[in-house]
């Protein structure tokens, strides 16, 4: 979606600093967003619903960001400093899969926001899913496919979510509605979840269907 075509201006707003970076190890900043990635995941998933959760929720989107942003920059200083290696691609889009997952799943385990776990847990195996196809596409000569929900739209859409959670925790307000199927209120985790949950659906048939038609072409 919109937010990929982002790249290319992040690109050029991190490359002074890359510049920089080149004594560092791209495989050990992975490894690092990892560890950022997990403390937000613990975040999100025993934040109550209160002023003090609140801030704890904010404080992992906070981290979910600082995480993406070591994700960003790994690969360009790799490029950057000609430390490509085929175990730094494969590194980093392990790591990828896991935090893509990890994150949606740990918002689903808190229960002080979700009625249900179900709900992370779809929509961690659908973005799983979409994520699939994409490389399953590569795999057999049609190149990468980026088609659909993108990880950096879901990535604005955790953050978003986790903050307006954390305003409602902090200033005491509920959620409004009820979610159809999985119960619970609508508020700023559950809607995370729904719309990674649509997402993912969305982009697995998006890049099925792209791929199906190349290849019958």
């Amino acid at each position: 979606m919109a937010l990929e075509k982002m790249r290319d201006w992040a690109t050029k707003t991190f490359d002074p600093m890359v510049a920089k970076l080149g004594f560092m190890n791209p495989n050990h900043i992975s490894w690092f967003s990892l560890a950022v990635a997990f403390a937000a995941a613990y975040l999100f998933a025993t934040s109550s619903n209160d002023s003090s959760g609140g801030w704890l929720l904010i404080s992992g989107a906070l981290l979910t960001a600082f995480a993406a942003f070591c994700d960003a920059i790994d690969g360009q200083i790799a490029r950057k400093h000609n430390k490509s290696s085929d175990y730094g691609d494969y590194l980093d889009h392990t790591i990828d899969r896991i935090v893509d997952a990890g994150i949606l799943v740990a918002l689903g385990l808190n229960s002080s926001w979700v009625a249900s776990p179900h709900l992370g847990y779809l929509a961690g195996l659908t973005t799983l899913l979409g994520s699939y196809m994409g490389t399953q596409a590569q795999s057999v000569g049609l190149g990468r496919n980026y088609g659909g929900f993108s990880r950096a739209d879901r990535l604005v859409v955790v953050l978003l979510g986790a903050i307006v959670a954390g305003w409602q925790g902090i200033s005491g307000s509920k959620g409004i509605g009820e979610i159809p199927v999985f119960g619970g209120d609508f508020n700023g985790i559950s809607t995370v979840l729904l719309i990674a949950f649509i997402g993912g659906v969305y982009t697995f048939l998006v890049r099925f269907i792209s791929a199906r038609k190349q290849l019958l072409e």
